[in-house]
């Protein structure tokens, strides 16, 4: 059996990502291709525990940016191991809301590391690496309405303008030194244009002719 693809899309907060990913599901499915969404930090019941732990501290508290690193990766050790490639191993397509980036860019801009990342990111992924990664990229200042939105908030949606601006530019420019694997897409498209935008990079990419 072919291995599974495995998609994973990343970018600012308040970008599209969720609705982008449910998007994507629902035409691969249309297509008969069999396809999971999760999300990082979680998609398993360890993964979620710990998810819960960096992104809501109990009593108000913060972790350090290595604490932040260390959790993430964590929770990316139990989500890879049981979740992502077992799905892959089986066939199947796995549509992930952040993966390893969102870690290089939020943690290494809180000062952790590249070298410590990227021997923790070494570890935990060396056979599971995404055949595609789509950047949702806008403006920082653009999101902000989307987040309030929302009405909810985190550790990192709470943080000040610029550090969100320092994520677009972060973000930017993985992109820009892996080309093969990354692609920018427009995120203040309407969601039916971004769905129609990604799919055609999809079957470009990833579905044989």
């Amino acid at each position: 059996m072919a291995r599974g693809r495995f998609i994973t899309i990343e970018g600012g907060e308040g970008c599209g990502k969720s609705t982008l990913l449910r998007g994507i599901a629902e035409k691969l499915k249309t297509a008969g291709i069999p396809a999971i969404m999760t999300r990082e930090p979680g998609g398993t019941r360890l993964a979620e525990a710990a998810r819960q732990l960096v992104l809501s501290p109990p009593d108000q508290q913060a972790w350090s940016p290595l604490g932040e690193a260390l959790l993430m990766n964590a929770a990316r050790s139990d989500h890879v191991d049981r979740l992502i490639e077992p799905t892959l191993q089986a066939g199947e397509w796995v549509l992930c809301d952040r993966f390893i980036d969102s870690t290089r860019v939020y943690q290494g801009l809180s000062g952790v590391s590249g070298a410590l990342l990227q021997t923790l990111h070494d570890e935990i992924t060396r056979h599971t690496q995404p055949d595609l990664t789509i950047v949702l990229d806008a403006p920082a200042e653009a999101l902000i309405s989307r987040r309030s939105s929302r009405g909810t908030s985190d550790v990192f949606e709470s943080r000040p303008i610029e550090f969100h601006k320092q994520v677009r530019q972060a973000f930017l420019s993985i992109a820009e030194r892996e080309p093969e694997r990354c692609i920018v897409i427009d995120a203040q498209q309407p969601p039916s244009s971004l769905v129609s935008q990604a799919l055609d990079v999809i079957h470009r990419k990833l579905v044989p002719a």
